[in-house]
């Protein structure tokens, strides 16, 4: 899990007028995926959801059980696009949205996760989605 300056920017904007927030992304996902930023309690999250990390330190990225199930061996970052989406998300109103970028892990990103993961260095969840 990685965020562009301008992502982390907006994040920290976020949080110090809503206080604690995470992110939630359901849906087809991938490249260009429309994640959504809540406050903490505004939005109940389902028990087979995923972590894959956070965002920044506090800052949960989480998904649905088939997004993480797609997004294994995939690097996920979340960036910033111009425009309003018309939603819920916590940006709304900020003339940009959330947008999430995928890349697949190289086979040396790959076994370095694996590596990680068997010394118990990466927190639960797919190999590959911790980041």
């Amino acid at each position: 899990m990685t965020a562009t300056e301008a992502a982390l920017a907006l994040v920290q904007r976020l949080k110090d007028r809503h206080g604690a927030v995470f992110f939630y992304q359901a849906g087809a996902g991938g490249d260009g995926g429309a994640p959504m930023c809540y406050a903490e309690g505004d939005m109940a999250l389902l028990p087979d959801d995923v972590c894959l990390g956070e965002v920044m330190a506090g800052v949960p990225f989480h998904v649905s059980c088939a997004q993480g199930d797609r997004l294994v061996g995939s690097q996920l970052t979340l960036d910033v696009a111009p425009g309003s989406r018309g939603t819920f998300s916590l940006e709304e109103g900020e003339g940009v949205h959330f947008v999430s970028r995928t890349r697949l892990w190289t086979d040396e990103e790959w076994q370095a996760l694996e590596a990680q993961e068997a010394r118990g260095l990466l927190p639960p969840g797919p190999v590959g989605t911790a980041g």
